[in-house]
C-alpha cells in the first residue's frame, strides 16, 4: 500500500525538510500539557477576568462566583503553567496575565470563536 497522497506530489526532500522542522517529542509533549490547562471553563473565565485587570482573588472570587479557596486553586494551576504571574503588595497579592503571549493566545481564541462563518 502507498503511502503517497496522489493529489500533490511532493517531493521526498521536501518531505524530510518539513519532518526535520517537527520540535521534539518533549516539547509537542509540553505544548499538549500548555493547552490542557486552557480546557477548564473556570480557568478560562479567570483568564477573561485577568485579561481585563489584575485582580486579587477576592475580587476573582467574587467575579466569578466562586469560592475563593478553588479560585486560589485555580490560580496555582495557571502559575505553575506561566499563564499568569503575580506580585504582592503588602499582604494583598495581584494577578495578571504572565505576558503578551498569554494575552495574545487568549484574544486569539476568543476572536476565532467569535467571527461569523
Amino acid at each position: 500500500m502507498s503511502t503517497q497522497c496522489n493529489c500533490k506530489m511532493i517531493s521526498a526532500k521536501e518531505i524530510d525538510e518539513i519532518k526535520q522542522g517537527l520540535p521534539a517529542a518533549a516539547t509537542i509533549e509540553d505544548m499538549a500539557n500548555f493547552f490542557k490547562v486552557f480546557g477548564d471553563f473556570s480557568r478560562l473565565k479567570l483568564l477573561y477576568y485577568l485579561s481585563k485587570a489584575e485582580l486579587c482573588v477576592a475580587d476573582l472570587a467574587s467575579l466569578a462566583g466562586m469560592q475563593a479557596s478553588a479560585v486560589s486553586h485555580q490560580l496555582k494551576t495557571l502559575r505553575l503553567n506561566r499563564i499568569v504571574k503575580y506580585r504582592k503588595e503588602g499582604t494583598v497579592v495581584y494577578y495578571s496575565l504572565d505576558d503578551q503571549h498569554i494575552e495574545g493566545l487568549f484574544e486569539l481564541a476568543l476572536t476565532h470563536l467569535q467571527e461569523n462563518r
